[in-house]
């Protein structure tokens, strides 16, 4: 009897989990209030919720740390984030269970703001640090470790392990901010991918 070479996938790998899904409607409902709110609106948000050097170090409001990384004002990178919620982070969360996945989200949301917002203090810039990408990219790293010979297919696309993976997005993080030049991304990318590690 030959066996198929065909490998049926596991329906229940391509459910969110809850910890997972919870973050993924507080960022995508956040951010869509914000989004479909008029200026005077998204100018009182902003003013408690979103971190900047400022905001955080000089007017003591350390709560944005936490409030940031669940809006994200860019369209696309909130499909992005969304989408990595739904595809890779669920894999983390099966992993350690729900109780220490949120301790993972949360100390690399939390240590990127902090990096980026002492980045801009110190650079004297004042980007505000927004949206889940240093933790989806602190995710990544986790996942190359985890699962580092494990076989991924990018997308459905590029088969590659689960290392290359990490190493492939550890050099487009790096090839965005370096081109970019945006060093208070970067700072809050490097704290999250070394909470991540």
């Amino acid at each position: 009897m030959r066996r198929s070479s065909f490998v049926q996938a596991d329906p229940n790998q391509l459910r969110i989990t809850p910890v997972a899904l919870a973050v993924l409607f507080a960022l995508a409902g956040l951010s869509m209030v914000y989004g479909l709110s008029g200026e005077p609106a998204q100018a009182r948000m902003a003013g408690w919720l979103v971190p900047t050097p400022d905001v955080v170090w000089r007017q003591g409001k350390v709560w944005t740390l936490v409030t940031g990384p669940l809006l994200e004002v860019r369209f696309v990178s909130l499909l992005f984030e969304c989408l990595m919620l739904w595809m890779l982070m669920p894999r983390l969360e099966r992993w350690w269970g729900p109780r220490r996945f949120l301790l993972f989200v949360g100390a690399t949301a939390i240590a990127a703001s902090v990096a980026g917002t002492l980045a801009g203090l110190a650079l004297d810039r004042p980007d505000a640090m927004l949206g889940l990408n240093p933790t989806i990219v602190a995710g990544t790293i986790a996942f190359g470790i985890l699962y580092a010979r494990q076989p991924v297919q990018f997308f459905g696309v590029l088969p590659m392990t689960g290392r290359a993976f990490m190493w492939g997005m550890i050099a487009l993080t790096t090839l965005f901010v370096l081109i970019g030049q945006e060093w208070t991304e970067g700072a809050a990318m490097a704290a999250a991918m070394l909470v991540g590690a």
